[in-house]
């Protein structure tokens, strides 16, 4: 994610600040912009109306999302135009814990911040919900005593996540039962969005046949094929080989969910790394090599082999600064040349949507032209 400042006062704040702890002032995200404001009230214009300030100020009105002024529970801000009083990010969430209950918050909290992660991402990506086309919808469940179990997944445009997931030692102790080196809230939101967007982009978008000849056949029994991988467990067959993971390995849509969840978290540690302006120089007997970080939505917008050329050194210091700490690798990953296919092909198809949404979007005396290039790059893209 890339680095925010206060337009009051031009001091680093981050995506979920509240208040610039430099100068004070209130701040809010803007979702329509996509960016970290600061924002001062403005009751001459209505009840609960805001407005940014700093050079970004040109007028529009806002209002605080309804889970900000009920539960100080989200940092985004509506256009006082939309008719929702819910964020696009909370207005995603179709049902959710009892609040009531103290723990609950904490967890709903905890879940709501990691899904305005996933929100921002996606928008970045140009695949946020748009008129005419939905994104998921939310279910954030706690089990009841004696009730049925909740389980993490997705079906049907809806992803359903175990609150439990946000407690930490339950999700450590999940992680270690699986035998997962990497187990995050952030990591479940962009692994089931992953089966959401593969309906959309994949099923639907006209890359059914390439997807078959990268991951396999979808069509092959699914909870069998979750049966066999369970059964085998993490330790078993030469997953490594081909995929990012061992859950991966299971069935060709776990392999594509977790591969997309991967491409969301090489974009976001690219961006993170670009806004700091990050340069590595990594040691070795032949001489140092030498790397400056990326930005994967800079302009141009760098192909796959850059990113990927600027990933490798980053996770290396990375995980060396995470070592040096006694902590465990951040990046615990070590990817074949298989699974950086199958990460190619994910890009092409994130890049491919985007093209297609910004030629959708464009003025109609440009959508020709626009259309045009974007067809053309799409088709190098599916052939590459």
């Amino acid at each position: 994610m890339r680095v925010f400042n206060c337009d009051h006062c031009g001091h680093l704040v981050f995506f979920d600040s509240v208040q610039c702890l430099h100068c004070g002032n209130a701040l809010a995200f803007l979702p329509d912009a996509l960016v970290m404001a600061a924002v001062v009230p403005a009751p001459q214009q209505g009840p609960g109306l805001w407005q940014r300030v700093g050079p970004g100020g040109d007028g529009t009105l806002y209002r605080m999302c309804r889970n900000h002024t009920d539960y100080q529970a989200c940092n985004f801000a509506v256009r006082a135009d939309d008719t929702q009083a819910l964020c696009p990010s909370c207005r995603q969430t179709r049902l959710m814990p009892d609040v009531a209950e103290p723990a609950h918050m904490g967890r709903w909290m905890q879940i709501e911040s990691a899904k305005r992660r996933l929100f921002y991402s996606l928008a970045r990506l140009g695949l946020e919900p748009v008129p005419g086309r939905s994104g998921p919808v939310f279910d954030l469940l706690a089990e009841e005593p004696g009730g049925p179990p909740v389980l993490t997944g997705h079906h049907n445009g809806t992803i359903t996540l175990n609150v439990a997931e946000a407690d930490d030692d339950e999700r450590a102790r999940r992680r270690i039962a699986l035998g997962e080196p990497y187990r995050t809230l952030i990591g479940h939101l962009r692994h089931e969005s992953g089966h959401f967007y593969w309906d959309q982009l994949v099923r639907d978008g006209g890359w059914l046949d390439d997807f078959r000849q990268r991951f396999g056949d979808e069509r092959q029994d699914y909870a069998a094929a979750l049966e066999a991988h369970y059964a085998m467990g993490n330790d078993g067959g030469d997953w490594a080989q081909n995929h990012v993971s061992a859950y991966a390995a299971a069935h060709p849509w776990e392999d594509w969910a977790e591969t997309w969840a991967h491409y969301l978290h090489m974009i976001d540690l690219l961006e993170t790394s670009a806004s700091y302006a990050t340069e590595v120089t990594v040691p070795g007997i032949y001489g140092a090599q030498h790397s400056r970080s990326v930005d994967p939505f800079g302009a141009p917008a760098p192909d796959f082999d850059t990113m990927l050329r600027h990933l490798v050194p980053l996770t290396l210091l990375l995980n060396s600064l995470t070592r040096s700490l006694g902590q465990l690798d951040a990046y615990p990953f070590a990817l074949a040349e298989q699974a950086l296919s199958k990460l190619r092909f994910v890009h092409d198809v994130v890049r491919a949507a985007g093209q297609r949404q910004a030629a959708a979007a464009a003025p109609a005396t440009e959508r020709k032209t626009s259309a045009t290039a974007g067809s053309i790059a799409i088709k190098n893209i599916a052939f590459k």
